[in-house]
């Protein structure tokens, strides 16, 4: 097992805790990683070359001193979410260096996801099939996932953020898992106000090519989805027990509307355990603290790519 500056782990279990992943995952990750950090270095190099005085490797070495280091010390803040203070101190350095290494860090592993074809698009781009046969259908379940983030000063932005299913302030993001266990596309992220249909709606083109190879599973949410894109080859949801009233005093679904809707629940499961994998990163699931222009949301992106890494899913 490996043996860090700072700490001495002692088996799987532990590293896992610590990162989020296998040693094996590890290991594929820190290879695409020291290509692109490498890479990264060596245009900024570039770029300065003219106002260096020192060669490249020269002058005071970092705490991060590996390329190891590096990459579990910004695996260890996504899915632990310590705060800068506590980072500081456990990797002896102090809040703002912690920080620095953050919003350095964060970009290079998702350079390094997108090399292994695990990072997720942004927008759903389905594939284009010729053939109409039920084998060269793509299905798909979509939903929504919420995370709590600190409320806004401003009266109005604070309003716009406050989620009334959650009852707390909350960050959105459309999420499409594919029925292999993989997350092929996380939405752009959204103020926790808005619905999860209106944020499929902005997301998605109902003219969009390729929709009719497509199959889709949702949850009531998205009621009036059949409606607007008639070009799903097939879309799944659930039925809605009827409202109570006086013809009808004791409203329930039929044995048969039970059973189907049974049977798009073992589908739609796929999205909810995948959600809750990608909540097992603290980054994802304690109130978000940072304030750092679009860090919440390529920080969820990123996420989502370490869980499809874990899933061995390949993003096309």
């Amino acid at each position: 097992m490996r043996k860090f500056k700072f700490l001495n782990i002692r088996n799987e279990r532990q590293f896992k805790a610590f990162t989020g992943l296998a040693q094996k995952e590890f290991e594929l990750l820190l290879s695409e990683f020291t290509n692109c950090l490498n890479l990264t270095q060596q245009m900024r190099y570039k770029k300065n070359s003219l106002q260096r005085k020192r060669k490249p490797g020269g002058g005071r070495k970092g705490t991060l001193s590996t390329f190891e280091l590096k990459l579990f010390f910004i695996l260890f803040y996504l899915k632990n979410y310590p705060t800068f203070d506590v980072l500081g101190c456990l990797f002896d350095m102090s809040p703002a260096k912690a920080e620095e290494n953050v919003v350095k860090l964060v970009p290079i592993l998702k350079q390094a996801e997108k090399r292994l074809q695990v990072l997720p698009h942004r927008h759903f781009k389905p594939t284009m099939n010729n053939k109409q046969d039920h084998e060269n259908i793509n299905k798909i379940i979509i939903d929504a996932t919420e995370r709590p983030c600190c409320r806004p000063h401003h009266d109005r932005k604070q309003k716009h953020y406050f989620s009334g299913k959650k009852r707390y302030h909350t960050l959105k993001n459309t999420v499409i898992g594919d029925v292999n266990h993989g997350i092929p596309v996380v939405g752009p992220t959204a103020a926790g106000s808005r619905h999860d249909y209106a944020l499929l709606k902005d997301e998605l083109s109902p003219n969009q090519p390729g929709l009719s190879s497509v199959e889709v599973y949702v949850d009531l949410a998205y009621q009036g989805i059949k409606d607007r894109y008639p070009s799903f080859y097939n879309i799944h949801i659930p039925y809605k027990k009827p409202r109570k009233s006086k013809d009808n005093p004791n409203p329930t679904l039929t044995p048969q509307q039970k059973k189907e809707n049974r049977a798009i629940s073992r589908v739609r499961v796929i999205v909810e355990n995948l959600i809750g994998d990608i909540k097992s990163f603290q980054i994802l699931s304690i109130k978000f603290r940072n304030h750092i222009k679009n860090f919440g949301d390529q920080v969820i992106l990123v996420v989502a790519g370490l869980c499809n890494l874990k899933n061995h899913y390949v993003v096309q």
